[in-house]
C-alpha cells in the first residue's frame, strides 16, 4: 500500500504503527519521527511562521475573509507518487488542506486513492484514530498493541496525580497575541494531570450523568480554542500556565512568552509568583492529536505534581526565568 500523509498526527501514528515505510508522501509540516524526512512532500504554505504571533493572527484572519488557501497540494507530485490512501482532516481549516479540496484532487487522479479524515476531539478519540489508521493499512493487531501500549501509559501518568490535595488551576495558552485558550483534548490532558482549565473547561457528555470526579474523566470533552481578553486572562489568576503556541517552535515560544513578561498585568499572575510558567514546544506535543498527546499528559502530570522524575526523556519544554 502506497499512503500520502497530508497531516503530522496522521504521520506519526503510522510509524507508531511501525509502518513508516508504506509512506510515500508527506506535508510540510510532517516533520516527525526524523524518518519522516526523507519522504517527498507534497503541500506548501502561503504563511509566514517567521512572523511575529500578531501578524500570523492577521494574515489568516484575511486569507479566511478573503477566501484564500493557507496551503497548497502539488496536484502534479500527488498524481506521481500513485497513492492508494490519503491521509488528511477536516477539524482545523487553519491547520492543514481541507476535506473537500483534498478530496477534489484525488478524484482527479487517474488512480483515485481513498480518503481518510481524522477529526478526533479528545484524546480517546486520538487511540480511536490510531485504531481506524491500522485498519485502513491492514494492521489491525498492531492497532491493538499501539492503543494498549499508548493506554497504559496514560493511566501510569495519572497515577502521579494526589487526589487528595488541592487542585490547582491550570491554563495552556496555544497561542499569546491574542490571547487563545487551548481547547478540545488540551483541558482533558490538564485535568488528568491533576488540575482544571478555568478558562476553557470539560463539561459532560450528552447522556453522560454526572460525569464528575476520575471516573467520569472518559466522559467529558471540551470545546474548541477560545480567544480571551487579556483582562479575562489576568482575571482567571492561574496558578500554572503552559505557553505552548500551536505552530510554533520552542524558540518562538520562548520569545512570544518574553512579550508576555512585558505586560502590566503579567507580574500579578500566582502562576509568575510562585515560578510556575512553563514554555512548551506546543507544536510537538500539544497541538497535534497523535501518539505524543500521551507525552504531553505525561510531563504535565509530573509538572503539575512536583515530580521531575516522572517526565519523559527529551521532552522540549523549559521554565520561564
Amino acid at each position: 500500500m502506497r499512503v500520502v500523509s497530508l497531516l503530522p498526527s496522521a504521520t506519526e501514528i503510522l510509524f507508531e504503527l511501525r509502518a513508516g515505510h508504506l509512506l510515500v508522501g508527506r506535508s510540510h509540516e510532517c516533520d516527525w519521527p526524523p524518518q519522516a524526512a526523507a519522504v517527498p512532500v507534497v503541500t506548501s504554505t502561503a504563511l509566514d511562521h517567521a512572523a511575529s504571533p500578531l501578524e500570523i493572527d492577521r494574515a489568516v484572519r484575511r486569507a479566511m475573509a478573503d477566501h484564500q488557501p493557507l496551503y497548497h497540494l502539488d496536484h502534479a507530485r500527488l498524481a506521481a507518487l500513485a497513492p492508494d490512501l490519503v491521509l488528511t482532516q477536516d477539524l482545523c481549516h487553519v491547520c492543514s488542506l481541507d476535506l473537500a479540496g483534498v478530496t477534489a484532487a484525488c478524484n482527479q487522479l487517474e488512480h483515485v486513492p481513498r480518503v481518510a479524515s481524522l477529526n478526533p476531539t479528545t484524546l480517546e478519540g486520538m487511540l480511536d484514530d490510531v485504531l481506524t489508521l491500522a485498519d485502513a493499512v491492514g494492521l489491525s493487531a498492531a492497532g491493538v498493541e499501539a492503543v494498549t501500549r499508548l493506554r497504559g501509559r496514560m493511566y501510569q501518568a495519572q497515577e502521579y496525580v494526589n487526589q487528595f490535595t488541592s487542585v490547582a488551576s491550570c491554563v495552556v495558552l496555544e497561542w499569546t497575541d491574542p490571547l487563545f485558550v487551548a481547547g478540545h483534548w488540551t483541558p482533558q490532558i490538564v485535568e488528568r494531570a491533576g488540575a482544571w482549565h478555568p478558562l476553557n473547561p470539560t463539561v459532560p457528555v450528552a447522556n453522560a450523568g454526572a460525569a464528575a470526579g476520575p471516573i467520569g474523566l472518559t466522559q467529558r470533552t471540551a470545546g474548541k480554542s477560545v480567544t480571551v481578553p487579556a483582562a479575562v486572562f489576568a482575571a482567571s489568576r492561574p496558578e500554572v500556565i503552559v505557553i505552548a503556541p500551536c505552530g510554533r517552535t520552542l524558540a518562538q515560544a520562548r520569545e512570544d512568552a518574553r512579550a508576555l513578561t512585558r505586560q502590566p498585568w503579567w507580574p500579578t499572575l500566582p502562576a509568575v509568583q510562585s515560578n510556575r510558567v512553563a514554555i512548551v514546544d506546543g507544536n510537538q506535543y500539544f497541538s497535534r492529536p497523535g501518539p505524543r498527546l500521551v507525552d504531553a499528559l505525561e510531563w504535565l502530570a509530573a509538572y503539575i505534581n512536583h515530580r521531575p522524575d516522572a517526565m519523559p526523556p527529551n521532552f522540549a519544554w523549559q521554565p520561564l526565568d
